[in-house]
């Protein structure tokens, strides 16, 4: 981004995308796209382009690992950097609680 107004927007854009909300969303597209909940015998995979990030069919839970816990990272500015490592926890606690639950552990 080239300019300050860019930056700003693609912070929010990227916030959008993570916590409660990004985690609300990765389920509800994921049931849109008919995509498996969770397969622990696939391993996520980190893209290495758009074409082939688009045309992956992989879990809901995968989509953690491939794009959102990435984004954290990614922020521009300190205050976007606060909120994404807020929102990057949170989605750590609520992976660790679910692979808990599907282990039978909690």
């Amino acid at each position: 981004m080239a300019t300050l107004e860019g930056i700003v927007v693609q912070d929010a854009d990227r916030l959008d995308t993570i916590g409660a909300i990004g985690i609300a969303r990765v389920f509800a597209y994921g049931g849109h796209a008919n995509r498996e909940l969770y397969n622990p015998e696939e391993k996520p995979s980190l893209h290495q382009s758009f074409e082939q990030y688009k045309n992956n069919k992989s879990s809901s839970i995968n989509h953690f690992y491939e794009k959102l816990l990435l984004l954290k990272d990614l922020m521009n500015t300190n205050t976007a950097k606060v909120l994404a490592a807020e929102r990057h926890q949170y989605m750590n606690a609520y992976l660790d609680r679910f692979f808990q639950k599907w282990d039978g552990v909690a």
